[in-house]
């Protein structure tokens, strides 16, 4: 999926560009003891929670981290923003989504109905609760060039998804690139659905359609 992380401009005329750093956030692999483990996992738990009720302005790092009972300037340590809270729930749902796919039923049929059946599973996960889908996928979205990293990260896991669903083995450059075009116009007609624009049918067919167009229906993508 694309998102419009870029560089940020100061206005004014005259003005010189203005570049956003990057800043990172704690990878639960640059974590090393169970306890901060824990506490990671606390905060997200706490975020996603918090989204759940509420959508995307109910998360504030003070509720967050009273819910996750931590210190205020503990989350900060952690994710440095709302937005790096919100894309790195996005990525641990994908990843989790993907930890439970049963890879039998992805097996067997043509690169189309693999891929298909991973449309619709990531579909129906994110249908489920509109507010929590609301708030990660607008952070993503609108994540400047400092969560760059959290948001290539996200890209990274639904590409591997939606490719690894079309090959039978290790994906091919040309499938990954296929998967990056899936992403993108999945990631549009999600919006499409948040924002009322379209029923859940509406996209199901888009996305079908979409799959049917670049794959086929019964070849080798």
């Amino acid at each position: 999926m694309s998102s419009p992380a870029q560089k940020t401009t100061a206005g004014g005329a005259g003005s010189q560009p203005r570049e956003v750093i990057p800043v990172s956030v704690l990878a639960e692999s640059e974590l090393g003891s169970e306890a901060q483990r824990e506490r990671r996992k606390r905060i997200l738990d706490a975020t996603m929670a918090i989204a759940s009720k509420g959508g995307y302005e109910a998360v504030q790092m003070r509720a967050v981290a009273d819910r996750a009972d931590v210190a205020v300037g503990t989350l900060y340590r952690y994710f440095p923003s709302k937005v790096h809270l919100l894309v790195s729930a996005l990525a641990r749902e994908f990843e989790r989504i993907d930890a439970k796919t049963d890879r039998a039923a992805v097996a067997g049929g043509s690169p189309f109905q693999r891929l298909n059946f991973m449309v619709s599973k990531l579909n129906r996960a994110m249908q489920r609760n509109p507010l929590l889908t609301e708030a990660m996928t607008r952070a993503y979205v609108f994540a400047d060039a400092s969560a760059a990293g959290e948001v290539d990260h996200v890209e990274k896991i639904i590409d591997s998804m939606f490719a690894r669903a079309m090959s039978d083995g290790e994906p091919t450059e040309d499938q990954y690139h296929i998967a990056r075009v899936i992403s993108d116009v999945w990631l549009s007609n999600l919006l499409a659905w948040l924002t009322r624009r379209a029923s859940a049918t509406d996209v199901s067919k888009r996305l079908d359609l979409a799959v049917r167009l670049l794959i086929g229906d019964d070849g080798e993508s």
